[in-house]
């Protein structure tokens, strides 16, 4: 049987996307990363525990806005959230992960939600934030 020109190259095309779309999927570090910088102390933070909690990585990891968009797949998010904000972004570090008196935010709401569904989230500053992480 003979097959296409046309078949093959779009079997080759198939392959090649395929595996370019491998190689650009977006990977949790395996290693905790620690947050450094914060007065209470840094936070040693385990992507892959949240991530089995999160399920997607979108769920921390906001798409980028069109003034200042994303320079690679995997940004930390002090490349854009820096202290103190610099314009076009308006939200300092500490904000990007709760608001100034820990009271709310992306880490504190989703903590304090796992911990009033029984799956003890920290939810005290001192619980994430530790002087002695490197």
């Amino acid at each position: 049987m003979k097959v296409g020109k046309t078949w093959v190259a779009l079997c080759g095309l198939s392959i090649a996307i395929v595996l370019c779309g491998s190689a650009l999927a977006q990977t949790a570090p395996e290693a905790p990363l620690i947050l450094k910088g914060a007065p209470l102390g840094a936070v040693k933070f385990d992507h892959t525990a949240h991530l089995k909690v999160a399920g997607k990585c979108s769920v921390c990891h906001h798409a980028s806005k069109p003034q200042k968009p994303m320079k690679s797949p995997q940004q930390a998010c002090t490349d854009c959230h820096t202290n103190p904000a610099t314009p076009p972004v308006t939200t300092k570090l500490q904000a990007a992960f709760h608001n100034p008196a820990a009271t709310s935010g992306l880490c504190l709401d989703c903590h304090k939600t796992a911990d009033a569904n029984g799956k003890a989230a920290p939810v005290k500053c001192v619980d994430c934030h530790k002087k002695t992480n490197p």
